[in-house]
């Protein structure tokens, strides 16, 4: 399960139906967030995503991450969080429904890489860290 800030993603093995499943799921949320348990543990002073040390090349490619490509990854059930940016190379994390999927490789290539190089000359690359 991969809880963010206004969505649930659940990740199920092929075996299992959703229909089976569904009801002890919603149960089992209802019942954490009943009992008064915040889905989420962890918590920040101030915004994670943007760091006043960033280089000025890093500080657009974090706000064309946050305003075009996130809301778009999370209507899909998945986040994208910033890694590391050297030598034109932007490195992201996919998480949630993007983590394994088939289709994050076509969304990271001719999605989130064709818009930032086209917005941003520096960018050559994106790849996605840890897959």
């Amino acid at each position: 399960m991969f809880i963010a800030s206004n969505f649930v993603t659940v990740t199920k093995k092929e075996e299992v139906d959703w229909i089976e499943i569904q009801e002890h799921l919603r149960g089992h949320i209802k019942q954490y967030l009943a009992a008064g348990k915040a889905p989420v543990k962890k918590t920040f002073d101030s915004d994670p995503l943007f760091d006043e040390n960033d280089s000025e090349s890093v500080k657009k490619i974090k706000g064309i991450l946050d305003e075009y490509i996130r809301p778009a990854v999370e209507q899909d059930g998945g986040a994208i969080v910033f890694h590391s940016f050297k030598d034109g190379v932007v490195k992201v994390l996919l998480q949630g429904s993007c983590s394994g999927c088939p289709s994050s490789t076509v969304t990271l290539k001719a999605g989130i890489e064709n818009l930032l190089t086209r917005m941003l000359p520096e960018v050559k690359e994106v790849q996605a860290e840890g897959v």
